[in-house]
């Protein structure tokens, strides 16, 4: 999903990760204005990477909840993701992502829930 939508991984940061997103065709709802499921994506991605970055080989981490506040509307340019910690625990992760504008003007908040556990063989 990320090379469809333009998602891309910008900086890596001892305590963060940031992510940016084009607003155009891709990414914008029928009133030309970006989508609230675009700036979920973006806040699901940092917030999973994120903690695929924290746990040990063997585990997986697995986003269960996401909340998404969308503060003001974004009509062209790029937004810009940035995740932190809030919890890491050993099962639990929370994760807040503050997405804003080109101008740094914010436009979403959320909060992402990851399940962290040990990985499954695979089914056939």
């Amino acid at each position: 999903m990320h090379d469809v939508i333009g998602l891309e991984f910008t900086e890596v940061g001892d305590d963060y990760l940031v992510a940016t997103l084009p607003v155009d065709s891709r990414t914008k709802q029928p009133y030309g204005i970006l989508h609230g499921g675009a700036s979920a994506v973006l806040a699901e991605s940092l917030g999973s990477v994120a903690s695929n970055l924290v746990i040990d080989e063997g585990w997986e981490a697995l986003g269960i909840e996401l909340n998404a506040n969308h503060l003001r509307a974004v009509r062209d340019g790029k937004v810009s993701g940035r995740v932190t910690a809030i919890h890491v625990g050993g099962t639990l992760h929370v994760w807040e992502i503050r997405i804003a504008d080109s101008a740094g003007a914010l436009t979403c908040v959320s909060r992402l829930t990851v399940l962290v556990r040990e990985r499954k063989a695979p089914t056939t």
